[in-house]
């Protein structure tokens, strides 16, 4: 079992949402945070609660989908704590639409999903992922590090109406941890760092939360438990895989039992 006093963790989106509970939620086990976020206020922000709370915190400004951003993310990590332990890529958007929208009176499409908002949504909940991933690694590689990379999917994976560039980039998250394992197994390393996803239903951020009430409860109509998944039950099972050293190659769903129907 793997203890998370004293190890490293490597945030990104960490100036709000489930990566700053994350970041939370390790400072309270006695970890050490480096949260990274393009917001300089929301990270500034979250800087100084994690500190509040006496936690050891770096804040990086990155923006993930810039290589070198990426690099200097994981090389910052190390020149400040001399480890990483957990990699969380958790920086992440929406840009929803259906693929294509035919008028209901002339059964003509009248719009469709634009190009930029299917490469934006790529660009940053994959592309940064396997930027964020590859520099990680290679630090945790080259300075003996033992640990977790945690991918974040979501339900939105299995195929919802709307995100086909969310659930397309989610599926992704999905199958990493596979390959990603079998990869290190290959070079004698899966024993020492391990890559899994988490994949949450409907989680209660400030900004689902403050939706549309009604469309809200018809969320929580879909949802057995009858509740959202609250963002700090996420990052305790976070913090429950990276500690058990069995949990390798897959994706562990938390939905409160939410099946998705046939309309997504």
């Amino acid at each position: 079992m793997l203890e998370i006093k004293n190890s490293v963790a490597v945030i990104t989106g960490g100036g709000g949402g489930i990566g700053l509970e994350l970041a939370r939620y390790w400072v309270k086990k006695g970890g050490k945070v480096v949260i990274a976020d393009i917001s300089e206020s929301l990270l500034s922000s979250a800087e100084a609660d994690l500190t509040a709370m006496g936690g050891e915190v770096l804040a990086v400004e990155a923006n993930i989908v810039n290589e070198d951003d990426a690099g200097q993310l994981a090389q910052n990590a190390i020149d400040r704590f001399g480890q990483i332990n957990l990699v969380a890529p958790f920086a992440g958007i929406i840009r929803d639409g259906m693929l294509v929208s035919p008028d209901r009176d002339t059964g003509k499409v009248t719009r469709k999903m634009a190009l930029e908002d299917f490469k934006l949504v790529l660009d940053i909940n994959l592309t940064g992922v396997f930027l964020t991933v590859r520099e990680c690694a290679e630090q945790m590689i080259n300075h003996q590090c033992k640990g977790l990379i945690c991918l974040i999917s979501s339900t939105g994976s299995l195929g919802t109406a709307g995100q086909i560039n969310y659930s397309s980039t989610k599926a992704a998250m999905s199958v990493m941890p596979k390959v990603i394992t079998a990869e290190f197994f290959r070079r004698g390393l899966a024993d020492r760092i391990r890559c899994v996803a988490v994949a949450p239903g409907y989680v209660g951020t400030p900004m689902v939360k403050g939706m549309n009430q009604k469309a809200l409860e018809k969320i929580l109509s879909q949802v057995p438990i009858g509740r959202l998944i609250e963002p700090e039950e996420v990052a305790q099972l976070v913090g429950d895989i990276y500690c058990n050293e069995a949990m390798a190659g897959e994706t562990f769903f938390i939905h409160g039992g939410l099946r998705l129907g046939s309309k997504g």
